[in-house]
């Protein structure tokens, strides 16, 4: 499984680098992951080179000698950030010179087996001999002579980190299918009552990845899963960037179960390390297509649980909660746990939600069946005539509002894509379309085809209008 390279950028503080990481990553207006407390001062975001996605970290002002306090806690995020990543760009200040915290930092970079690349900051303005001079004696290779505010040498210092590393992972999706924007045999003047033949959907393997935050129970859940003691949850430092696919099958169904809990082989067996990490869950995420998301009945929902939901929502994977830690509570306690994790995931309405035990396997088997229902839902094959005629029946209840003089006319629909499904809306007006309106098709929709468990996108595309020609 090929994985997005991953760039840290290191430095002491106010040398640039949260400039040089929304630079980076501003194309993509991706904040993917900022969760407070478990990373201070560690933010990820998905950039682009020409056709390389990447994934760059941004770190806090590295003090590698700090021995108390948040100096200390700062120090840790930079070295996990390292651990985690394929290239690493040393940003120093042109201005400033270098400095004894200079010194320390490459010493610790030189003993790390991940390209470095030193970035001379703010040096715009400045004869390229000039600012990058005295940082040869860092012993890093050649240093590149930058400018992080104004964008100067950034493709070059980007592109020579990536070179050489893994691409994204190829995932099926809806620019992976036969659908085209629109549906050249379908003519809507036909009568929509007309059935054509459906087509099965396609037999594609089930990658689900499990993710939550630390110590709700993945690694638990995983031994039941697998049927077998096979992995250990144990906890240890470090990080490994080895992508882990485990085979397994239950009540006649294969799965393949993407690592998410720092899965590693050791011999015949997998151990767990249950650290969270912002990189292997979006990773993991990315090449699934169905993703359990695990929440702990005993912890309220977190801002980590609400992040990673929304970058699921995202990515448009198909989707299964699963409450764990569910025994040992009162009715009273389970009715408001209920109530209060739908109202802070509300956005998640469309998957469905189970309380389980890992540990004593309850509630698994219909776990497991919901994610057959969401990847069923997510590569379904809707038929163009079925589609329009629901559609009709959707506007003869509810017309779209007018906007000014027009009111939207809606014609025909047919399905653009899968893994979520994509379902195009034909008619004229459309740009006119409230979102409390299509979130009206959306349900129309969902309930007909029976789409629980997948997000769903729906696109309008209005028809030429002669008349609004210049």
């Amino acid at each position: 499984m090929s994985l997005k390279p991953v760039v840290a950028l290191v430095g002491r503080p106010n040398v640039g680098k949260s400039t040089l990481f929304n630079r980076l990553t501003r194309s993509r207006s991706a904040l993917v992951a900022d969760f407070s407390g478990l990373t201070r001062d560690r933010h990820y975001g998905e950039g682009r080179v020409g056709e390389k996605p990447f994934i760059a970290i941004d770190t806090g002002g590295f003090e590698p000698v700090a021995k108390t306090g948040i100096l200390l806690q700062m120090a840790r995020q930079t070295q996990q950030a390292i651990a985690e990543a394929d290239a690493v760009i040393f940003l120093v200040d042109a201005r400033a010179g270098v400095n004894a915290h200079d010194h320390e930092i490459a010493r610790q970079l030189r003993r790390n087996s991940q390209r470095v690349l030193l970035a001379v900051n703010k040096a715009e303005g400045m004869a390229h001999n000039a600012a990058i001079s005295e940082f040869h004696e860092l012993g890093l290779g050649q240093p590149l002579a930058i400018s992080a505010a104004h964008g100067d040498g950034i493709v070059e210092l980007i592109e020579m980190a990536l070179e050489g590393l893994g691409e994204a992972p190829a995932l099926v999706s809806d620019e992976d299918d036969d659908f085209g924007d629109a549906d050249p045999g379908f003519d809507p003047d036909a009568d929509p009552q007309a059935e054509d033949v459906p087509e099965a959907p396609v037999a594609h393997r089930i990658k689900l990845a499990i993710v939550g935050r630390p110590n709700v129970g993945k690694s638990t859940l995983i031994n039941t899963l697998l049927g077998e003691e096979r992995v250990i949850a144990f906890d240890m430092p470090g990080t490994t960037r080895d992508a882990i696919e485990i085979d397994f099958q239950r009540g006649g169904r294969d799965y393949t179960l993407i690592d998410t809990a720092g899965l590693r082989k050791r011999g015949k067996v997998f151990e767990a390390v249950e650290k969270f990490s912002v990189i292997k869950t979006l990773q993991a995420i990315e090449a699934s297509n169905v993703v359990l998301l695990m929440l702990d009945a005993q912890q309220e929902v977190s801002e980590q649980d609400a992040h990673i939901a929304g970058f699921i929502l995202e990515t448009g994977r198909a989707l299964v909660v699963g409450i764990n830690k569910w025994d040992g509570l009162d009715d009273e306690r389970r009715e408001r746990i209920v109530r209060e994790f739908e109202r802070k995931l509300r956005f998640l309405s469309f998957a469905r939600m189970h309380t389980i035990s890992a540990l004593k396997g309850q509630g698994v088997n219909a776990v497991l069946k919901s994610v057959d229902a969401a990847h069923a839902a997510a590569f379904a094959k809707l038929s163009t005539p079925k589609l329009t005629r629901e559609l009709q029946a959707a506007v003869e209840q509810q017309q779209p509002p007018r906007k000014g003089i027009f009111r939207p006319k809606l014609r025909y629909a047919h399905q653009g894509g899968q893994n979520p499904p994509r379902i195009i809306v034909h008619g004229s007006a459309l740009d006119a379309i409230p979102d409390s309106y299509r979130r009206y098709l959306e349900t129309r929709f969902r309930e007909a085809f029976k789409l629980a468990g997948t997000p769903l996108r729906i696109e309008f595309k209005s028809s030429h209008n002669p008349y609004v020609d210049n």
